[in-house]
């Protein structure tokens, strides 16, 4: 797949989770994506595989989140197997704290797969908002 085949799975992905449907995202990862969140958060640091990222990131966040975890992209670049998307979350936790996060992703795809993702969000916000993972 090309840029702009790649941005345009991008879009259809993130059209789908800013509706709380995350099914497509899931499913477009790949079996050994690598997805690192950048700082010093507990949070921070590389989770390796579709099961870790789910066990490990995904499914500890969005249970730490009052219904389906929204956000809402508006910028996609694309360039060779990158595509950039920068995101806003609209999220509040089960603790009643606001959390509305900025994004921006660095997304490699192979083969219509997400590969590699380098998340850079607000830190301190991950810090003060989300309990650290067990």
């Amino acid at each position: 797949m090309g840029a702009a085949e790649n941005k345009t799975l991008m879009r259809h992905l993130f059209t789908e989770v800013a509706k709380g449907n995350s099914r497509p995202f899931v499913d477009a990862l790949a079996d050994d994506v690598r997805w690192t969140i950048i700082g010093s958060t507990a949070w921070s640091g590389t989770y390796s595989g579709k099961e870790a990222v789910l066990a490990d990131l995904l499914r500890p966040v969005n249970g730490q989140l009052m219904g389906r975890n929204i956000i809402a992209a508006n910028r996609f670049v694309a360039e060779d197997d990158l595509v950039v998307v920068e995101a806003q979350g609209r999220n509040t936790t089960k603790a009643g704290v606001r959390y509305h996060n900025a994004y921006c992703w660095v997304c490699r795809l192979t083969d219509g797969k997400l590969v590699e993702l380098t998340e850079y969000a607000d830190t301190q916000l991950i810090a003060s908002a989300l309990r650290a993972p067990d």
